[in-house]
């Protein structure tokens, strides 16, 4: 049967990773004066440039000569670009800055010239189910996808949207290959099969992959490759067309009704286009990469502190006239900029982390400076901030307000008076402050040697070799693991909190807010190893709710499984595990946990754990136990260990899913209600 090949050109580019940002900016140079080169010549018919415009940015703040020609191309459909402004992670990231990407993306796609958008997830690692609804919401109605998506066809509707799944990937770089034509026929014909599986008459094939260049000659390899594979006498005939992905999506979604008995068919070949409503992070298929939800933890906790306080200077400063607007999408771009997978999810460099903190310390710098100059402007201002619970920083020490730290500094009245400058006499005692709880819960504390009971709930702290990497948390087989044991309990009467010191860290307990908070800090020696917190549920965990942009997801468990029990024997295989991403809420059985940046949970019989930290010291190992093909280079980064001074904060309570706003707003406390 003849098949019909919409082949598309395109590089994916991670725009730091396994080098430096300015060392692939350098390379994007190069690349894409080809691309416009060729397309400019007519060697090409189009390219799409990955779903993003930050690299192109990139591109221009160097090549500013370029820009007309961009332009040019864009108008003329050649070049596509958009809607997002950077390929950020879906699990790593909050609903207010996944739509400051899509906002900002599209109004400089737009600006531009481009009008054609696709929602573009190549290489996320796995899929929310609220993704589709907030692409629906800007007015973009097409959907791709990849990693994480179970055994479906090419085509099928997630969560409402149409969405194609890209079922070999989109890393097809076999014309840059060193092969004969010969060679890479039947390759491509090995690949074209297994997409044919999938397809009906039109099959997609991205060509393309990681940072790679178009080849010069690639319009003649593909006339060459197409003398093959039309020519073969056994199974399916193949044409490649090098056109766009709109093209595909125009054909397989063309025609589509519904039955009586609900199915959506496509009239053309009467194929079933099924529906899928639920996230998509099934790893049979595909590498989803898990583990990177805890790599470099320090990361997700920047990031999180990051874009609380710049959603909170936002929503300030619009309150007051929105005159602080342009500083403040500058803020949002360094903050999408570090949410891009390889970037959020800890698995690049150390040096490319090492920027990522410094672009952290900027959009803290900013909203903390908004924040602070709209309070001394503003009377109102200050009393919104104080009276919402947020922390905020003094020259005295008000009742009514905890004392959070201490450090010497300049009064904001002088610091921020641009008619003053400080000097030397101005230097004193600066307290950070915030409006003390209320409503402490009566929970009951109990300890033993290793293990803390509040009410019904256990808790104990563990440690677990980790033989993995950036990628994924690599076990040992019979690791039961080493759990710390209470050495001291000191109880505060003043303020009812509790020091308890452990053979692992020491650990800060304070109630209020219908919560109890724990502040764990330790100073970590050991490397390769998993720290989890274990809470010991009443019954078997069976389901979780989570959050997941900003919205309440289920999740449904075996509670018997053990990865430990099923790791990978045969190459080209990932380990299913229990653990899930999350945003800032976790919880079961009318219990609820709340983390400050800490992303990750596992469920184990009736316990649900939360990673603390993960320590590992190279971004793919080979040998990991738990993914038995690499999944980038085998670069040693030591930063990821994480050795030296950590810090994990959360609160636990007792609650339903659907109240869990409130107790989001008590660890989180808006400025404005």
């Amino acid at each position: 049967m003849k098949k019909t090949v919409i082949a598309y050109l395109h590089t994916h580019w991670d725009r730091e990773w396994y080098r430096e940002f300015e060392v692939f900016r350098l390379r994007l140079l190069r690349v894409f004066d080809n691309v416009l080169d060729m397309l400019e010549q007519g060697k090409i018919p189009s390219f799409y440039f990955d779903g993003q415009v930050a690299a192109l940015l990139d591109y221009l703040e160097i090549r500013p000569e370029k820009e007309q020609i961009v332009r040019r191309l864009i108008k003329e459909k050649k070049l596509f670009i958009g809607p997002f402004y950077c390929l950020i992670d879906e699990y790593l990231t909050d609903r207010t800055v996944f739509e400051k990407n899509i906002e900002i993306g599209l109004k400089i796609a737009k600006d531009f010239g481009c009008e054609d958008f696709i929602g573009y997830f190549a290489d996320t690692f796995g899929h929310s189910k609220n993704i589709p609804p907030i692409m629906k919401k800007y007015g973009i109605d097409k959907i791709m996808v990849w990693r994480g998506v179970p055994d479906l066809p090419s085509e099928f509707i997630f969560n409402g949207v149409n969405t194609v799944n890209m079922v070999r990937g989109y890393f097809m770089d076999i014309f840059s290959a060193p092969k004969t034509i010969e060679e890479k026929a039947e390759w491509l014909r090995g690949n074209l099969d297994k997409i044919a599986a999938k397809s009906g008459t039109y099959l997609l094939l991205p060509i393309g992959a990681d940072h790679l260049g178009v080849e010069k000659d690639i319009q003649e390899q593909i006339e060459a490759v197409n003398g093959i594979l039309k020519n073969e006498a056994d199974g399916n005939s193949y044409e490649i067309k090098l056109s766009t992905p709109f093209e595909y999506f125009n054909k397989v979604f063309s025609e589509l009704e519904k039955t009586p008995d609900g199915k959506t068919i496509r009239k053309y070949d009467n194929c079933e286009i099924p529906e899928w409503n639920d996230e998509l992070r099934d790893n049979s298929k595909t590498f989803i990469l898990p583990g990177c939800y805890s790599a470099r933890m320090r990361l997700k906790q920047y990031r999180t502190e990051a874009s609380y306080r710049l959603e909170q200077a936002d929503k300030l400063q619009k309150h007051f006239g929105c005159r602080y607007s342009a500083i403040i999408e500058y803020a949002y771009k360094l903050l999408i900029k570090n949410q891009a997978h390889d970037s959020i999810c800890g698995c690049s460099t150390d040096a490319v982390h090492a920027e990522n903190i410094t672009r952290y310390d900027k959009i803290l710098q900013i909203a903390n400076t908004i924040i602070e100059e709209l309070r001394l402007e503003y009377p109102e201002a200050d009393n919104l901030i104080k009276n919402s619970g947020y922390e905020f920083k003094s020259t005295d020490a008000p009742d009514g307000f905890d004392i959070i730290g201490k450090s010497g500094g300049f009064d904001s009245k002088i610091l921020y008076d641009t008619q003053k400058i400080p000097v030397t006499e101005d230097y004193t005692d600066i307290y950070t402050l915030k409006k003390s709880a209320s409503e402490k819960p009566a929970a009951e504390l109990e300890f033993s040697e290793n293990l803390m009971k509040i009410n019904n709930i256990g808790i104990q702290f563990v440690r677990f070799i980790d033989n993995g990497d950036t990628y994924n948390y690599g076990p040992e087989e019979n690791d039961t693991g080493e759990y710390a044991k209470i050495t001291e309990i000191l109880k505060n009467e003043k303020n009812d909190s509790f020091l308890i010191k452990t053979t692992f860290f020491n650990i800060l307990l304070t109630r209020g807010n219908n919560l109890i908070n724990f502040r764990i800090e330790w100073n970590n020696t050991l490397k390769n190893r998993l720290w989890q917190v274990q809470f010991n549920l009443p019954e078997a965990v069976k389901y979780t709710f989570s959050e997941d942009l900003n919205e309440i997801i289920k999740r449904e468990f075996d509670t018997d499984y053990d990865m430990r029990k099923h790791l990978p024997k045969n190459r080209g295989l990932e380990t299913k595990t229990n653990f899930a991403p999350m945003q800032r809420y976790i919880g079961a059985q009318g219990f609820g946990i709340i983390t400050k940046g800490l992303t990750e949970y596992e469920v184990k019989g009736n316990s649900i754990l939360i990673t603390i930290l993960r320590s590992t010291g190279v971004i793919s190992n080979p040998k990991n136990s738990s993914r038995s093909t690499p999944a980038g280079p085998p670069i040693e980064v030591p930063g990821a260990q994480q050795l030296g001074y950590n810090c994990a904060e959360f609160s636990i309570g007792f609650f339903a899913p659907e109240d869990y706003a409130q107790y989001i707003d008590a660890v989180y406390p808006q400025i404005i209600p």
